[in-house]
């Protein structure tokens, strides 16, 4: 059975985040002669990477003639459930949440294994955006967000906790925030504002009801406010899930959803290749150049932290030519 990792070998990972433009080292597995026979790559991934991913595809495919990348996106659970409760076959899969993979690919107690290591390759922070359209646009700032956004009359919009990290990463910001603030109703009045009807499996499917003023504040990550040219509300480390070496704090906080509660963690994105891959090769190839400087300028683009280098839960398990792009996940 894979060994868990404690969420404070995370802290490392502050020290290692890259800086837009930083380059990565770069195998020879990036590129490959042109195919004979077209090949189709298929990654499931986090709805969040679809923007930064469109990206990275077309860079991808225009290096390697023949290939053709073919994403689905969605909440992080529900992809993974794509692979192991639907037996759809994927040559990646990318979520919002390192721990979705070894929670649901690793296997143990019975239920078989899809995965057996996995790659941290970019971070980011929970956040709620907004519109000039909003209510209280004008008057919501970083010190009184959690009272603009509990008023009467708010829309709120967010993701699913039991389909999506997003949704249950919002909770623990929410718990973390009523802490930080000593408001111990914070979540609860919040909440009330979002209404399961409200709710989609993934938040990025909510953004166009934002911008046409049918929802007032939407929670969400900050790299999609970057991305779509968001109005959002800086959130304190404290609460945003972003900054690895607070990894103990935010352990404090939970979501309690249909699979279980949720301890509090940095969002760290993560990737592997699902033993039912059928382009396995072709899969190293292209995490070899989302690893390398082309893919990692494109996520530092869109607003991702990205994680320089990438770091790898048993890399002794991963493909040979992807282990000189990765170190070793801090211990515990």
């Amino acid at each position: 059975m894979a060994r868990r990792r404690s969420f404070l070998a995370l802290a490392a990972l502050a020290l290692l985040g890259a800086m837009p433009g930083t380059s990565v080292a770069q195998t020879s597995a990036t590129q490959a002669p042109a195919t004979q026979t077209p090949v189709t790559l298929t990654i499931f991934a986090a709805g969040t990477l679809a923007v930064p991913f469109a990206a990275v595809n077309t860079a991808f495919e225009s290096k390697n003639p023949g290939i053709h990348v073919e994403a689905e996106f969605g909440g992080s659970v529900k992809m993974a459930r794509q692979i192991t409760d639907l037996h759809r076959p994927a040559d990646i899969l990318a979520v919002a949440d390192y721990s979705v993979i070894p929670q649901y690919l690793f296997g143990g107690e019975g239920k078989t294994a899809y995965a057996s290591w996995y790659v941290g390759f970019a971070r980011n922070a929970i956040t709620f955006v907004y519109t000039d359209k909003s209510k209280f646009a004008d008057e919501v700032t970083p010190e009184n967000w959690y009272e603009v956004l509990a008023r009467p009359g708010v829309e709120i919009g967010r993701s699913n906790p039991d389909t999506d990290p997003s949704g249950y990463q919002t909770l623990q910001m929410l718990e973390l925030a009523a802490k930080l603030y000593d408001r111990p109703q914070l979540r609860a009045a919040i909440l009330a504002n979002a209404p399961e009807a409200n709710m989609r499996d993934t938040e990025t499917s909510l953004i166009s009801a934002l911008q046409l003023g049918q929802l007032d504040y939407l929670a969400i990550y900050r790299s999609d406010a970057l991305q779509h040219q968001l109005r959002y509300i800086p959130m304190p480390p404290q609460i945003d899930l972003s900054d690895p070496a607070r990894a103990g704090d935010y352990a404090q906080a939970f979501a309690q959803t249909r699979n279980g509660s949720i301890a509090g963690r940095p969002i760290v994105y993560a990737l592997t290749i699902p033993s039912v891959a059928t382009q396995a090769s072709w899969a190293e190839r292209y995490i070899a150049f989302l690893l390398g400087p082309d893919g990692q300028q494109i996520l530092a683009q869109n607003g991702f932290a990205t994680v320089h280098p990438a770091l790898a839960v048993a890399p002794d398990a991963m493909p040979a030519s992807l282990r000189p792009l990765v170190a070793p996940w801090p211990p515990a």
